[in-house]
């Protein structure tokens, strides 16, 4: 792994806070020490770091337990500044810069929004300045929020087009069972595909003070898997892990880049954006999009849902309501209805070039 030069490390709130819910400022240094020693060695790193609301929840001396989101966002408003603060404070002190990047899903989820988030951290990265992104907890709502830094570390990962992704957690990795009940679990050392078995290995919620488990971290694999990334999962305990895995060291569980993975407009249509609206195709056209990686004509196209301009993106599914595809429609939806009646011929309702099949059909080339 020593040849990547864009590392995104994500590292979880329990990685951060002592058993109190307050920052714990001996991890903290250790973690700024290894980023400080990455930057020595010529790198770029990015920091997708939790810790926002478990801080503020420590500092106002709330507990976790039953918080409306009201006042899990007032925690985050407090916490964020302390968690900067002591950023800024740690990394100043070793010549490093940081600047901070609060996102929604909304952030991400208009094109125009999307390239502009990657083009503040391209500047961040090539003037060697520290991004260190968090979820904008405190206005961020149900629709429109990540859930957990896992899957937001994996979309900055594609956002930025680092070649690894490092998610630290309070485990030492994916093992085959839960290793805090089954003393006989093993833990795995690569997964070169997340299918359904490393499912079911994974456990559910994560620590007290989190918001993900090992689900979360298999679906983060997923997205940098198709983003062309690989990403390891490893304990935060001790932040000099990174440096190991830097060094080229097998810690933790590695998960492959998929051999097919997604351009970066296409990462964009699979995993950043928001679906506004359902078309359903027929079996015809099912067989030209998962087969035959061909555009989507109008006459393949049975069925419209939803209210969306041209220019949306849309889910494609079949029949069954099985979702086979995403991409962005070249025909606004009142448009659609009106063709649909009597299909052009010819008539391309989206380009393959802005369609995104679904991983289950291998042969549909993404």
């Amino acid at each position: 792994m020593e040849h990547y030069k864009r590392i995104v490390i994500k590292i979880g709130s329990s990685s951060l806070t002592n058993s109190r819910g307050l920052l714990d400022q001996s991890r903290m240094m250790a973690l700024a020490g290894a980023i400080a020693e990455l930057f020595r060695r010529g790198w770029q790193p990015v920091l997708v770091s939790s810790g926002a609301v478990a801080a503020g929840l420590g500092q106002l001396g709330w507990s976790r337990s039953n918080l409306t989101m009201p006042e899990r966002q007032a925690a985050a408003s407090v916490g964020q500044g302390l968690l900067m603060e002591k950023y800024n404070e740690l990394f100043l002190a070793r010549g490093i810069q940081v600047g901070q990047v609060l996102l929604t899903k909304e952030d991400l989820a208009g094109r125009r929004r999307y390239l502009n988030a990657r083009n503040t951290l391209n500047v961040l990265l090539n003037r060697r300045v520290l991004p260190i992104v968090n979820e904008n907890d405190t206005v961020a709502f149900a629709e429109i929020r990540f859930g957990d830094n896992d899957t937001l570390s994996a979309l900055v990962a594609g956002l930025v087009e680092a070649e690894l992704l490092i998610i630290l957690t309070d485990i030492d990795g994916l093992y085959s069972g839960d290793p805090r009940k089954d003393p006989t679990a093993r833990l795995i050392p690569v997964v070169r595909q997340v299918d359904e078995s490393i499912v079911q290995a994974a456990g559910g919620s994560g620590t007290p003070v989190g918001t993900g488990g090992m689900r979360t971290k298999l679906a983060a694999a997923r997205i940098a898997a198709r983003s062309g990334l690989r990403t390891v999962v490893a304990s935060g305990k001790d932040p000099a892990v990174i440096l190991s895995l830097a060094a080229g060291e097998a810690v933790g569980t590695c998960f492959e880049p998929s051999p097919h993975s997604l351009r970066s407009r296409k990462q964009w249509i699979a995993f950043g954006s928001v679906a506004r609206g359902t078309l359903t195709i027929d079996r015809g056209a099912v067989k030209a999009l998962t087969e035959g990686n061909k555009s989507l004509l109008a006459v393949g196209v049975t069925g419209v849902r939803g209210n969306f301009p041209a220019g949306s993106v849309v889910v494609v599914e079949d029949d069954r309501g099985v979702e086979l595809a995403r991409g962005i429609t070249n025909l606004s939806s009142d448009d659609l209805r009106l063709v649909i009646k009597n299909p052009g011929r010819g008539l391309e309702v989206i380009n393959r070039d802005w369609l995104v099949c679904e991983r289950s059909f291998s042969t549909c080339q993404s």
